[in-house]
């Protein structure tokens, strides 16, 4: 069956797909400017222990499932129920999760598509044409819809090349040109006055903060959401795993280089934060809080970049091109999940239905763009806040609760005839049997709240 479906070809290939799932536009942005927003270090000491206390049980229970039934999220979940209502139940919690994927792809290849027109905008206004750049960055319904569809395009392109030929293939070229392009950015940017202040917020911790409830409950949102948890995207990827693979090591190599670049995009956004605020730009308000948040990116960055002159050019078209390469990585994992189940279930090509639903979730997107104030932020929440901490807790009641456990350890001894006796098999089955839910239905609450 794995061989019929397609499978990564190598460790590596699986470890750069799987990352690139995880790290997106709320990895690089997102989670610094929590950061700023609470604490600096406060946030980032309590945001890497609930990343492992939270996040890591929850992608090993998405991997080892998914390894398991070698299937989509419906079959996954109908695959280790026992009864007619558990079945029921999972097969309804699959459909959810694909709804749920789709959506948040339909509100990301939008933003996506903004990160594509700044990155071409720059070079055009070194090259004189002036209205072309304006209109990549100016806000309108003819811009948005060219954009996304260009961004839906290049996603779709990549699914039809199937597990290996496609997904794994432009994994290992994309992710390390991110991590390369990350890495030269963070070393320019502090070169520039103003960066200290910032890396000082960002690694000297504020203790007086670190207990906050709002400090806490960001870190836990952020911890959950960074390894794009809870709609199937890891459990695809983790159907499409050799059984020769020991996954409580590979999972641990992805929540490592998860975190860790989630940790160096702070190195970069918050330092230039600062370099914007010694340069004139607004920043924080006069209480301190920072000034629009979400559209941050959109607004501050381009005025630094204004003010750095040819410097300013490169570093903005670097950048944004970083953006775009990580909301890339993580697109192409979210339309897995629908093109997986449609393959799977129907019979179809891989062809035919990444082209069917990168159509449909196309049109989802137009729809949003020509109601852009009713319906962007409503499909946000609705995906984010609501469905996925939500789909995040089904998962863990039906690893934990309703997959029998001795079958459980029987996928885990494919690799390791010795797990029962390590930590791992001691400590995970019962964390993420009564933690993990606790955790993630504080989330859920708080989304509710």
């Amino acid at each position: 069956m794995t061989t019929n479906r397609g499978q990564f070809g190598s460790r590596l290939g699986f470890i750069f797909a799987a990352t690139g799932s995880a790290v997106g536009l709320g990895n690089i942005w997102g989670c610094p400017t929590q950061a700023a927003s609470n604490g600096g270090a406060a946030f980032l000491l309590v945001y890497l222990v609930l990343a492992f206390a939270l996040a890591y049980p929850v992608l090993m229970a998405e991997l080892i499932l998914g390894r398991h039934t070698h299937g989509n999220s419906v079959a996954a979940l109908t695959g280790i129920a026992n009864r007619g209502l558990t079945r029921t139940i999972g097969a309804l919690t699959g459909l959810f999760g694909i709804v749920v994927a789709s959506l948040i792809l339909s509100f990301y290849a939008i933003v996506a598509g903004w990160m594509l027109g700044f990155t071409v905008s720059y070079p055009l206004n070194v090259l004189g044409m002036e209205s072309a750049g304006n209109w990549l960055t100016e806000f309108s319904t003819s811009r948005n819809l060219s954009l996304m569809a260009i961004f839906m395009v290049m996603t779709v392109g990549i699914i039809m090349g199937g597990v290996k030929e496609g997904i794994e293939r432009w994994s290992t070229r994309l992710m390390p040109t991110l991590i390369i392009t990350l890495l030269l950015l963070v070393a320019y940017v502090l070169t520039l006055d103003g960066a200290m202040t910032g890396l000082k917020v960002y690694l000297i911790p504020d203790f007086s903060k670190i207990l906050s409830s709002q400090l806490i409950l960001s870190a836990l949102g952020s911890a959950f959401f960074s390894l794009s948890l809870g709609v199937g995207t890891m459990l695809v990827y983790g159907s499409y795993i050799a059984d020769r693979e020991h996954l409580p090591s590979i999972g641990a190599q992805v929540a490592l280089i998860d975190v860790g670049i989630a940790v160096l995009a702070g190195f970069l956004i918050l330092p230039a934060m600062y370099v914007a605020a010694e340069r004139g730009v607004d920043i924080f308000s006069a209480s301190g809080a920072l000034l629009s948040e979400d559209t941050l990116i959109f607004t501050v960055l381009p005025e630094l970049f204004a003010t750095l002159g040819t410097a300013g050019v490169v570093l903005a078209t670097a950048f944004f091109f970083l953006m775009s390469v990580a909301a890339l990585t993580s697109s192409i994992s979210m339309l897995e999940v629908p093109v997986a189940f449609i393959v799977e279930r129907f019979s179809w090509s891989r062809r035919t239905a990444a082209l069917l639903m990168g159509a449909a979730i196309g049109c989802m997107s137009g729809l949003i763009i020509l109601n852009f104030e009713t319906l962007f932020g409503a499909v946000i929440a609705l995906s984010t806040r609501y469905g996925q901490p939500l789909l995040g807790l089904l998962l863990c009641v039906f690893v934990g609760w309703v997959w029998q456990r001795n079958s459980l350890l029987a996928e885990l001894e494919k690799n390791d005839p010795n797990v029962r006796h390590g930590l791992f098999w001691k400590i995970w089955p019962v964390y993420v049997r009564f933690v993990c839910p606790v955790i993630i239905a504080i989330i859920f609450y708080r989304s509710l709240a």
